[in-house]
């Protein structure tokens, strides 16, 4: 057992015991998906690359490793250890020798960890790029009507588009970065964007999220409720209002947003404790990464007060599942790569392949690090 590990959590015996086994596992296998290759990434790059720059400086820097970063960042706030810092730094040293790519809501995604990192050791280098980026979001990002966040991607304009997963990629940073320098111009456009997403996105029925809205045909195209595109709904607004930097109104409206949601992923959890990857769709495969979004959404919302106690079992259930898919090498299984808008059919979902990723190592650290502070 590594020396982190030396902290006692208030966990019983045999389940902390292999949190801790597993989260070994998922850090030792950590950098190698980190830093791979994905060919089917580049190659779509290298036909479809929107601005035209250096491919090989989206190798790296993309939402997969920015959300794995999250990940690592959070094992560092609640360890301390040196050495998960220096992983982040190897990182950043790396990246920035490239040279970062062109700016969009997808690679905002590594600037979240960026801007913790530039508090953290006070580095006036990376404020300063971190700046530029918050800026860019907030005067020059793409917006749809009303002044949403258009979901522009580094292959794909999405004229006109808003998708869920746009508040976890790009408006914690932005938000985070406005409390960091006390920008209440950035505040108040984090908070307008997670009222406006909530209100194209969010179904009013059953309080799951759609993938996405378009203001050119006005409506949610497929109506697809795509499990991972909601964990990251989950997971968002408790991060978001960890931050204390909503109104009253605004935080019992998203508290509202995020209890409606879980009473229905309570309701659509497989007997197994995952869920599927279209929610309502038992025909679709059942997936990991979502199944972790889901479980560390609730964990944290649970443990900052946003939800009561009575989802314990199903959070409960959730973290068992994760367990049995973190194989002996430290790969979460059962993890469905990157998904663009289903533009046609719901199959669409179902016919995304199987791969290990970084988010799907990253969320599945942020749960075990989650429970193991709880």
């Amino acid at each position: 057992m590594t020396p982190i590990f030396q902290i006692m959590f208030d966990i019983e015996g045999t389940m902390k015991e292999l949190i801790l086994e597993k989260l070994d596992l998922l850090i030792d296998s950590f950098q190698s998906i980190l830093y791979e290759e994905d060919e089917h990434f580049i190659k779509n790059m290298k036909e479809k690359n929107i601005v035209g720059d250096d491919v090989a400086r989206y190798m790296y820097w993309e939402w997969t490793q920015g959300i794995g970063l999250y990940g690592l960042w959070k094992l560092f706030e609640k360890t301390q250890e040196n050495k998960y810092i220096k992983m982040i730094e190897k990182y950043f040293n790396i990246c920035f020798e490239l040279g970062l790519p062109a700016k969009n809501i997808n690679t905002v995604a590594p600037m979240l960890t960026l801007a913790k990192y530039a508090i953290y050791t006070n580095n006036e280098n990376y404020k300063v790029v971190c700046e530029k980026w918050a800026s860019y979001i907030f005067k020059d990002m793409k917006k749809t009507r009303f002044g949403g966040l258009q979901h522009l991607t580094s292959d794909s304009i999405n004229d006109e588009e808003l998708w869920d997963d746009s508040l976890f990629m790009s408006v914690l940073f932005l938000a985070y970065w406005g409390k960091s320098t006390k920008n209440n111009d950035y505040i108040e456009e984090a908070n307008y964007q997670f009222l406006l997403h909530s209100y194209y996105l969010s179904n009013h029925k059953n309080g799951l999220w759609y993938h996405g809205w378009t203001f050119k045909e006005n409506n949610n195209f497929v109506d697809a409720f795509w499990g991972r595109g909601n964990c990251w709904i989950t997971s968002a607004i408790p991060e978001f209002l960890e931050l204390n930097i909503s109104s009253k109104s605004e935080k019992r409206f998203l508290e509202m947003i995020l209890v409606r949601q879980i009473e229905s992923l309570i309701k659509y959890q497989n007997s197994n404790g995952m869920w599927h990857t279209l929610i309502d769709d038992k025909t679709s495969y059942l997936e990991a990464s979502a199944t972790c979004g889901f479980a560390y959404g609730m964990l944290k919302a649970r443990n900052i007060n946003l939800i009561s106690r009575e989802y314990a079992n199903c959070i409960e259930k959730a973290l068992n599942s994760v367990l049995l898919n973190i194989d002996d090498n430290g790969i979460l299984q059962n993890v469905s790569y990157g998904t663009p808008m289903g533009r046609n059919s719901k199959d669409f979902y179902k016919e995304i392949p199987i791969k290990p990723m970084p988010y799907g190592q990253a969320l599945a650290i942020l749960l075990l690090v989650e429970k193991l502070g709880s």
